[in-house]
């Protein structure tokens, strides 16, 4: 699978070239700017990019920026955005445009090796893939809102593992219930969200994140991760 990698840390960018390496994936391209990351995501044609959020000549969202005017340029290019903050507002921005082969990290998951992979790949194989943490403001903020509102807390709990891109087996999984007692919990997240439960599993995460995406963002979205406090994958 190839791939485009940028990060101006070179140490953060070699890593992230060995790592991806060694699981099987071709690096075509790992640049350190913005303008190198547009130039290389439109004619090298990767088929997932690695970007992060924050790159030169301005270091604010430039990464991202450059990963949406490929996706104008070729749609659907998959991009797996990295952000040392939580930004809803970005996490917004990517997934308005098409959510299709989109991700949000925060960047300590990358040390959560097998799963970053399972991430990089899912998204090149067209899923949405989205940080817990990300998850987590979107869903408190909605939490007073309705329909959102109606759900019980299981229900809330099942929607957020949605959202991040487990499958219903996956979610019995955690919960150590059976299939299709989540089967259940979705048909009824669906029908107080007013929206049609589908077989496809890519589809019914993508209806709830467009649903969760469709409020303004808050004044502040900002949430530094810091060492030991830092969010841990989601284990529920």
């Amino acid at each position: 699978m190839r791939v485009v990698i940028a990060e101006d840390l070179a140490l953060l960018r070699d890593g992230l070239v060995r790592l991806l390496t060694a699981y099987g994936f071709e690096v075509v391209k790992a640049v350190d700017n913005a303008p190198m990351l547009l130039d290389a995501l439109v004619h090298d044609r990767p088929e997932v990019a690695v970007v992060d959020v924050r790159l030169p000549p301005g270091h604010t969202d430039e990464g991202l920026r450059a990963a949406l005017e490929a996706r104008r340029l070729v749609p659907g290019l998959p991009v797996l955005i990295l952000s040392q903050y939580v930004e809803q507002l970005y996490a917004r921005e990517l997934l308005s445009d098409r959510p299709e082969g989109v991700g949000y990290l925060l960047k300590d998951r990358v040390g959560d090796v097998d799963r970053f992979v399972d991430a990089v790949r899912q998204v090149a194989a067209g899923g949405t893939v989205m940080d817990p943490e990300v998850i987590s403001q979107l869903l408190s903020r909605h939490s007073r809102d309705e329909p959102l509102g109606e759900l019980t807390p299981r229900e809330r709990e099942v929607l957020a593992l949605m959202a991040e891109g487990l499958s219903n087996l996956a979610i019995a999984a955690r919960f150590q219930v059976t299939d299709k007692a989540i089967g259940k919990h979705t048909t009824g997240i669906f029908a107080k969200l007013g929206l049609p439960p589908s077989d496809d599993h890519n589809r019914r995460v993508l209806a709830v994140l467009a649903y969760l995406q469709a409020a303004p963002p808050a004044p502040s979205a900002r949430t530094r991760v810091e060492g030991a406090g830092a969010p841990q994958w989601s284990a529920r």
